[in-house]
């Protein structure tokens, strides 16, 4: 089901778009609990669930920064990788946009900033943090789009009600969450959600004051992709916050 979202021939384009670009990107990268080299490998097939996610939250991010168009945009991306999920956006139209991607790993980072060279992008700053801390967003102004992609799948239901709960803290009034949660709980998923564990991330922005704007969910695939709108009042930070730990 598609909501508020591209169009299946968008996102097809899209689909084709990005196994275009990600000959950019090494698959060399992380050293964890996660094979994140094994993980990254999805990203060469087209057709992979993983293409189809990252096709699917480059349409949606287009979406949200067209409609912001000639307003100064401010944009967080934590977890952020390589910035595969955002740069290759930024730089085709949307240079103007500021921005910030938060990765902790310093081989993605680096990757992250070799492209954001690349691709000419002056306004876009990678920094090696950690995003589950609240102190790593120490100067950087209130989003108004933030993107939590790859994130809440990773940590346990506690750290994303309070996660959710703090964006407030960092978003700019009516600013524009973007996230994905895959569907089914694996053996090392850390939700306790008997269903569709999106439809526990809908649920968690839905009590913090959320207004959901889009969401994804293929018939065919697992990966689900949302946009929630913050319709409440940004709150200053709190320096020392824990937003999250990854479990894996």
């Amino acid at each position: 089901m598609l909501s508020g979202s591209p169009s299946s021939r968008v996102v097809a384009q899209l689909v084709a778009s990005t196994a275009a670009t990600n000959g950019v990107w090494s698959t060399e990268v992380v050293t964890s609990a996660t094979d994140w080299r094994a993980w990254h490998r999805g990203y060469a097939d087209p057709g992979s669930s993983l293409s189809r996610r990252l096709a699917a939250v480059r349409g949606e991010l287009t979406r949200v920064l067209a409609a912001r168009r000639g307003r100064p945009t401010r944009m967080v991306s934590i977890c952020a990788g390589d910035g595969r999920d955002t740069l290759p956006v930024l730089a085709d139209g949307y240079t103007d946009v500021g921005a910030v991607l938060i990765e902790l790993h310093q081989g993605l980072s680096d990757a992250a900033r070799s492209e954001v060279v690349r691709l000419g992008l002056p306004d876009v700053e990678v920094r090696t943090a950690d995003a589950g801390r609240l102190d790593s967003y120490a100067g950087v102004p209130p989003a108004d789009v933030f993107l939590a992609c790859g994130v809440f799948g990773n940590i346990t239901d506690e750290d994303l009600d309070a996660t959710v709960a703090a964006l407030p803290q960092l978003l700019a009034a009516e600013a524009t969450v973007l996230w994905t949660r895959g569907s089914r709980a694996g053996e090392h998923d850390p939700t306790r959600y008997a269903g569709d564990a999106a439809d526990l991330v809908r649920e968690v922005f839905a009590r913090h004051g959320f207004v959901e704007d889009a969401f994804i969910r293929p018939g065919d695939a697992p990966f689900r992709v949302g946009a929630h709108r913050f319709r409440g009042t940004p709150r200053r930070p709190q320096p020392g916050t824990v937003l999250f730990r990854f479990t894996r």
